[in-house]
């Protein structure tokens, strides 16, 4: 018998020594006033979809290596999450007043309510109005801000200690974000020209460690302050330059990742480097599908060059019937893809309007196609009369899934295509109305 009991005790500190160490998060809860059928978990390297029942409840297990922030989406609505392994978390809310009924219970609750009431306190901020401020108002502004977080924080009370150390962090780079982020926003909703910042303004930002995986990971604001400061260092004037190769030398993995993403827009049918472009992406980044994806994307582009026949279409005009590309032969045709929550692309408007003006009755059709979904059709619709929009008025039949759309490579709006008399392509990847390269670029071509 002792023996017995010696042999039980032993497994039994084995079997402890070898337990299976806990993973995940259980998550659960109900929304009221559903706006859709799920609910949506997801950060930089991790999404999970989680569908509801009819009765608006849902339960779920979320695989979490780190402890981490995560965005919860349902709807339109969003707020922040931050979990970690063993929690278990009861989510409640009602989509019709999304953070102010907002709630968690369970272990890892207190975390949670905190970042429901510092996101619920941001959201009543209006950063339009914040960044048309000068910037003594601006700094101060965003200092209040800054510090009723803080206090919020400290006056909070069971939360984790690790969460606390990684709160402090966040808040400090929302703040940083928020100071490198004035120079652009400031001119733009101040309509300001040829601003210029004090020197002193993004002082400190200075001794920022850009390179750290770590933070790279948790903290959304540090990944934007990161992009910001290498994309720096390789854009100028709308162009890649010849030091995309630097990037490789990131210690960094996930900002290397990001930054191939974020430079994927300038595979493009304009940029004569997108060879050298196309290898060097494929270099930064380990993830298979965006090479894949990226791969699609460049082998797309090469069939787009002037001469070679251009993709067809075949879509929905707002006076009625169908046009094709082909009805359009005979003349130059410079197509507008856009869509009526783009605001570019409303922007340009006014300048194709002048632009349509001045080549009235010349060797040109005007097309406009927009890439709107199903349910924005009677926008469209509508917006094309409110606007008095002019030319061939054309609606894609699958928005950005189209196969004209696709077969271009769109990623990104406005997008405007010259297409010859014949059907060629003259330019993929054309100016805009508002580019004076454009009349010139028409001017060449005797149109």
């Amino acid at each position: 018998m002792k023996k017995l009991l010696l042999l039980i005790a032993v497994f039994a500190i084995y079997s402890c020594e070898k337990e299976p160490k806990v993973d995940y998060v259980l998550l659960s809860g109900k929304v009221e006033n559903p706006k859709g059928d799920k609910i949506n978990i997801s950060a930089s390297d991790f999404k999970k979809e989680i569908v509801l029942a009819e009765d608006g409840t849902f339960a779920d297990t979320l695989r979490i290596e780190n402890a981490g922030y995560y965005t919860l989406m349902h709807g339109r609505e969003r707020t922040s999450l931050y979990t970690k392994a063993g929690d278990e978390l009861k989510v409640s809310l009602d989509a019709s007043k999304f953070d102010e009924s907002l709630k968690y219970e369970g272990k890892g609750a207190e975390n949670n309510n905190y970042m429901a009431a510092k996101f619920l306190a941001n959201e009543k901020l209006n950063f339009q109005e914040i960044y048309k401020q000068e910037e003594a108002d601006f700094l101060k502004t965003i200092g209040d801000a800054k510090t009723k977080s803080e206090e919020l924080l400290n006056k909070t009370e069971g939360l984790d200690a690790d969460f606390v150390a990684k709160e402090k962090a966040s808040i400090n780079y929302e703040y940083l974000g928020n100071l490198a982020r004035y120079p652009n926003y400031h001119p733009y909703f101040a309509q300001k020209e040829n601003f210029e910042p004090s020197k002193d303004l993004l002082k400190p930002l200075e001794g920022i460690d850009f390179d750290n995986e770590e933070d790279f990971r948790l903290y959304d604001s540090y990944q934007e302050i990161a992009m910001g400061h290498y994309m720096e260092t390789i854009y100028k004037d709308s162009l890649i330059i010849d030091n995309v190769t630097a990037l490789k030398d990131l210690k960094s993995q996930s900002l290397k990742n990001q930054m191939a993403q974020q430079l994927e827009f300038f595979i493009s049918p304009s940029n004569k480097n997108a060879e050298k472009l196309y290898n060097d992406l494929l270099a930064l980044s380990n993830k298979d599908e965006f090479k894949e994806r990226l791969g699609e994307k460049y082998n797309k582009i090469k069939n787009l060059v002037a001469g070679k026949p251009s993709p067809k279409f075949d879509y929905e005009n707002h006076k009625g019937g169908k046009t094709t590309l082909a009805d359009l032969s005979g003349k130059y045709v410079y197509i507008d893809v856009w869509a009526t929550w783009c605001g570019p692309c409303i922007a340009e408007i006014p300048s194709l309007k002048k632009v349509e003006e001045q080549y009235h009755g010349k060797n040109i059709q005007f097309v406009s196609i927009s890439i709107d979904t199903e349910k924005a059709y009677k926008t469209w619709k509508e917006m094309v009369v409110n606007k008095e929009l002019g030319g061939v008025q054309l609606i894609a039949d699958n928005a950005w899934k189209s196969k004209f759309v696709t077969d271009y490579a769109i990623d990104g709006i406005p997008r405007f295509i010259l297409i010859d008399p014949n059907g060629n392509i003259v330019n993929a990847d054309a100016p805009r109305p508002s580019d004076p390269k454009l009349v010139a670029l028409f001017d060449e071509l005797k149109i």
